[in-house]
């Protein structure tokens, strides 16, 4: 299964980001082998809709699972859209929270969990 993370840095000692369609990077990881794969999300700098441009990112890479702190009503719309379930990060980093998500222990985000910022930086 291959996952996406909102990260802050470019491994999986790197944080989560605790943004989505602003974080820094998505690392997809790879839950079997572990190997993993950085994205420089380019969604970040937009005006506007930078969670639904980040959410397109990640659909285009065919990710089946994503990992986040907060996700916006448009982003989730997207992936609920492309049934592609979302869990509710720890704060830690991308390894443990990968090893969480093996677990089963993270909570499946339902609900946008924030408003959107809809272009406010």
């Amino acid at each position: 299964m291959r996952i996406a993370i909102s990260s802050e840095g470019d491994n999986l000692n790197s944080n989560v980001d605790s943004r989505f369609g602003r974080a820094r990077y998505f690392i997809v990881v790879d839950t079997e082998s572990m190997n993993y794969k950085v994205i420089d999300n380019t969604a970040a700098s937009s005006a506007g809709g930078a969670g639904t441009k980040a959410a397109q990112l990640l659909l285009d890479e065919g990710v089946d699972s994503i990992i986040s702190s907060n996700v916006g009503p448009n982003a989730l719309e997207v992936f609920q859209a492309a049934e592609i379930a979302v869990y509710k990060s720890i704060n830690s980093t991308i390894e443990k929270n990968v090893e969480e998500f093996k677990k089963g222990t993270l909570e499946k985000i339902e609900l946008p969990t924030n408003n959107g910022h809809h272009g406010e930086h």
